[in-house]
């Protein structure tokens, strides 16, 4: 019998844990910091490679306009983790205007404008704390409950501006 490793391919070395396990969550959000699409990777790696898989994560939005659904953000805000010369190409490819900090030019608190919406985000998910810890082993299950804590987040926006 074959053991398998613990939480799948989403569990890396945290580089910054002394190499524990550990999972990363990448988050799609709108303005308000509703979330719109996430994903799961191993701590170790880089959030730039999953750049294209978060973006693809975003379901389509009826937007009461006639035709097809929207499937993208128009406009993306992102960090200097993000500042690649193929993170640029792959909004563009998909029609998204790109706000990426370059690093060594630009500062962070100008990008702190629109930044803390997403932590805001991250915050509102720390509330769980079945999330915060990692328990489960099976990376389906995990993706799962973060699925929920997030459909619980935008019930809680519903609530708010309704």
């Amino acid at each position: 019998m074959l053991c398998r490793q613990k939480g799948g391919a989403e569990v890396g070395p945290n580089p910054t844990d002394r190499g524990k396990p550990g999972t990363k969550r990448h988050l799609v959000t709108d303005a308000r910091g509703t979330p719109l699409g996430l994903t799961l990777s191993g701590a170790n790696r880089h959030d730039s490679r999953m750049l294209a898989p978060t973006l693809d994560a975003v379901p389509p939005i009826r937007t009461g306009h006639p035709g097809r659904p929207r499937r993208r953000p128009g406009k993306l805000h992102a960090d200097k983790a993000y500042d690649h010369r193929r993170c640029r190409q792959e909004c563009r490819t998909r029609g998204i205007v790109s706000r990426i900090a370059r690093r060594g030019v630009e500062r962070s608190t100008h990008l702190g404008r629109h930044r803390w919406v997403v932590e805001r985000t991250f915050a509102w998910l720390s509330r769980y704390r079945r999330l915060t810890i990692r328990y489960e082993r099976r990376s389906d299950i995990h993706l799962a409950l973060t699925t929920l804590a997030f459909a619980l987040v935008c019930l809680g926006q519903i609530r708010r501006f309704c």
